[in-house]
C-alpha cells in the first residue's frame, strides 16, 4: 500500500494549493475532474508510485486547496496558474488530467514549456454547443437553496455521464440526501455535498473555452487523448476535435470503460500511462 504525505505551494495569486505526494521516480502530476477530488485519484496514483514521484492536487475550491475568490479573471485562468505551480514546484514534465481537469490542463500547458508529455481523459470542450447545459439554469436554483442531492440529481441526469445516476428520478431526493449526509470519509477527504457546489466553476470553465480548440494547435507536447467506449457522444466529439488540432498527438479508446475509468478501473488506465510516461508518442 502506497504511503501518502500532504503538501501546498502557492499559486499565483498567492492562493494555497494542497496535493498528495507518493511514490519515487520522475515527477508525475494527476489532476482530478468534476466532482471529485485528490483523494479519487489516490488509487490511480498508488498504480503508478512504482515507477514515478506523483503528486495530486486538490484542484481550487476544494480540500486542502484555497477558495476561488472573486477574481476578475476568468476561472480556467486562475486554475490553469494553480497547475503550474504545482507543476514548477514538483519540476514535473509529465500530467495526466481527467475530464474538466483535463480542460484546466490543456490551457495550462498552452501557457508552459515545462510539460513534454501530457494525458488527457475525456475533456468536455463543448464545439458548437454539444456539451449539454439545459440542466444548468436547474442546478443553481437547486444549490442556492441546499438543495444538494436534489442539484446532484440535476446534475448527473444533465450530462448523462453515469448510466446509473442519470436515471435517479427527483423524487428519490430525499433519500439521496439521507445517505450524503451519513457519508463515510477518512480524514482528509472531502465530501459529495461539499463537491456538489463546485460542478458551478467546472460549467464556467466549459464556458470560457467554448469553440477553442484552435487554441491548442502551438501545444508541443506529446499529448495521449483517452476516453471510453461507452462514454458520451458529446466527449468523444471532443476528442475528435482535439485529435484533428494537436500537433503530437496519439488516442486510444478504452473500449469498455467509461468516463470514471481513471477512479473506477485505475490499473487499465495505469498501464497505458506507464508506456506514455516512459515513451512518449
Amino acid at each position: 500500500m502506497s504511503t501518502f504525505t500532504t503538501h501546498s505551494v502557492r499559486s499565483s495569486d498567492g492562493t494555497p494549493i494542497g496535493f498528495r505526494r507518493t511514490g519515487s521516480g520522475p515527477p508525475l502530476v494527476l489532476v482530478h475532474g468534476g466532482l471529485l477530488a485528490s483523494q479519487h485519484l489516490v488509487a490511480l496514483a498508488a498504480e503508478l508510485a512504482d515507477e514515478f514521484e506523483v503528486i495530486v492536487p486538490d484542484r481550487r475550491g476544494r480540500g486542502m486547496s484555497g477558495p476561488y475568490g472573486d477574481g476578475a479573471s476568468r476561472i480556467v485562468d486562475r486554475e490553469a496558474a494553480d497547475i503550474r505551480a504545482v507543476i514548477d514546484d514538483a519540476g514535473a514534465h509529465d500530467l495526466f488530467a481527467l475530464s474538466s481537469g483535463a480542460l484546466v490542463s490543456l490551457e495550462a500547458v498552452r501557457t508552459t514549456d515545462s510539460i513534454t508529455r501530457l494525458a488527457l481523459y475525456e475533456p468536455p470542450l463543448s464545439i458548437n454547443g454539444s456539451v449539454p447545459r439545459a440542466w444548468v439554469d436547474r442546478y443553481e436554483a437547486e444549490v442556492s437553496a441546499g438543495r444538494i442531492a436534489a442539484a446532484l440529481i440535476t446534475g448527473m441526469r444533465g450530462l448523462r455521464i453515469d448510466p446509473v445516476m442519470s436515471r435517479i428520478p427527483h423524487l428519490a431526493a430525499p433519500m439521496l440526501e439521507f445517505v450524503l449526509r451519513h457519508e463515510s470519509l477518512a480524514e482528509g477527504e472531502v465530501s459529495i455535498r461539499d463537491l456538489v457546489p463546485t460542478w458551478h466553476y467546472d460549467v464556467a470553465i466549459i464556458d470560457e473555452l467554448a469553440d477553442r480548440a484552435r487554441d491548442y494547435a502551438g501545444v508541443t507536447a506529446d499529448v495521449l487523448l483517452l476516453g471510453g467506449g461507452k462514454s458520451p457522444a458529446f466527449l468523444t466529439r471532443a476528442l475528435d476535435e482535439l485529435e484533428l488540432v494537436l500537433p503530437r498527438a496519439q488516442r486510444i479508446t478504452f473500449p469498455r470503460l467509461r468516463h470514471q475509468a481513471a477512479v473506477d478501473q485505475p490499473d487499465q488506465v495505469a498501464a497505458v500511462l506507464r508506456e506514455f510516461f516512459a515513451r512518449g508518442i
